[in-house]
Formats: C-alpha cells, structure tokens, sequence
C-alpha cells in the first residue's frame, strides 16, 4: 500500500468538503446546540445559565446519539456509488492506485473532515465555558469529544460500506436512513421490549453485551459510566456492570466498530 496514494485521495476529499462549507456548516450546528444545552438545559425546571459539566454532558449525549449518527451517514452514503454513477470510479480505477489504497483515502477523507468539524464545534464551546469549569471538568469534557469523534466514525465506516455494496446511490441513501432508524431508534426498543414481554426471566444476563452490539450503546455507556451524577440519570446504568463499562474496553469495541465494517468494505470492494 502506498501511503502517499491515500494521502492524495484522503487529502482531496477533505479539502472538498472545507470549499463546500460543509465542515463550517457542522462546527456551527455543534456549536449552537451545545452552548443551547449548556446555558438553557435547564429551562424548564426553571433555572436558566449554566449548572454543571455532568448536566451538560448528560443532555449533548443524547444529542450526539441523533445527530453525529445521521451527518456521518448522509457524508459516507455515495463514497464509492456515487462515483460509480457519475462514471469517475473507472477513471480513477485506471490511475497506478488500489482499489484499497481508493477506499481508505476515501474513508479517511470523509472522517477528517468529521472530526475536525467536531472537534471544532465543541471546543468552541469547552474556550466559552472554560473559565467555569476545573481542570477535571475540561478532561471529562475532552473525553465527550473525543468518544464523538469516534461515533462518527463508526457510523461513517458503516455508510462506506452501504456505498460498496449498493448498486445505485438512491439504494445507498435509502439504506443509509434505515440504518440510522434501526441503530439510533429501534434497537434499544426491541431490546426493552423482549425484556418486558419475558419478565426479565430470559436475557437478563446477555443484555449488556447485546448493547455494544450498537455503537450509539457503546457511545452512551462510554459517557455515562465517566461521571457518577451522570450515571444516576440513566435507568441503563443499572443494568449494566461496572465490568464491561472500563473506558479502555468501551473505546476498543468502538475502535471494532470503525474496523470491521470498513474492512468488509474493503474485502466487496476487491470484488
């Protein structure tokens, strides 16, 4: 594999996306949301201005859940489809580079752009907050970004694999929404919902670990078991053992999440 290759692709596509305005776009979108949050989460019980970096994490969590998923998704969807349609996969087919080299500078393009948008937008808002929060707010706070980062990623590496294997791109965005619905919407419900219906008699003891079967599971717990306040405010704390929430172990399933559909891409793709 040559690096420089990758490079050249990775490279192009991340600087499409800065002249299109699509990182500004995003970093913006983050930006407000989370300052919103900060300032305004707690409206409704009353009490406007910013309270705490657990309050704050608790509520961009279950914003990111929604909202990284979906951009990741919709960025990644026509990758390698959208070239095939508009005849330009062929052109650069040709060109003295693999057919993996193509895939992986696509791919890490497409992820850069991701993360520096969201890096972008929320370190805007850690600079605003920064003279209200200690040191041990800003780590817990930097850890949020960075398991963002990684969210996007693992939904993007999905979307890059949806774009190989599906034959025109109104498929690739159709599966890409549903995919969306089923890990962001449906998932936790049918997983409730089995519980409910067996009384919790059947599997009781499978369910934390059917979770990180979704990486927006994954993501969640990451950030809930960081804080204590946080954990208190989620139900799905306590189901789930301390064990199986170590930091390290969370960020390697997550890490898994962004490998493997990526390498199935890869593996289709050579097809």
């Amino acid at each position: 594999m040559e690096i420089r290759q990758v490079g050249i692709i990775a490279g192009k596509e991340f600087w499409d996306r800065i002249r299109n305005r699509w990182v500004l776009a995003v970093a913006l979108v983050f930006t407000v949301f989370a300052l919103v949050i900060a300032y305004f989460g707690g409206a409704q019980q009353g009490t406007v201005g910013f309270r705490s970096i657990e309050f704050t994490i608790a509520s961009l969590v279950s914003l990111v859940i929604y909202l990284i998923p979906l951009i990741a998704l919709v960025l990644g969807f026509d990758a390698i489809v959208g070239e095939r349609e508009r005849g330009s996969l062929d052109l650069l087919l040709s060109m003295p580079i693999t057919r993996f080299e193509l895939l992986l500078g696509k791919y890490l393009g497409l992820a850069a752009a991701l993360a520096f948008s969201t890096l972008a937008g929320f370190g805007l808002v850690a600079v605003v907050l920064s003279t209200q929060l200690s040191m041990n707010a800003l780590f817990h706070y930097f850890g949020f970004m960075l398991s963002s980062v990684l969210l996007g990623m693992a939904f993007l590496s999905l979307a890059v694999m949806l774009s190989v294997f599906a034959s025109d791109r109104t498929r690739a965005s159709g599966l890409a929404i549903a995919l969306w619905f089923f890990f962001v919407l449906v998932f936790d419900l049918l997983l409730l919902g089995a519980l409910v219906v067996t009384g919790g008699q059947y599997g009781g003891e499978i369910f934390p670990y059917l979770l990180l079967l979704n990486p927006a599971d994954v993501f969640r717990i990451l950030n809930i078991f960081s804080l204590e306040e946080v954990r208190t405010l989620y139900g799905l704390a306590t189901v789930f053992p301390g064990r199986l929430a170590e930091p390290w172990l969370l960020t390697l399933v997550m890490l898994a999440w962004i490998a493997a559909p990526l390498g199935i891409a890869a593996w289709r793709f050579r097809k």
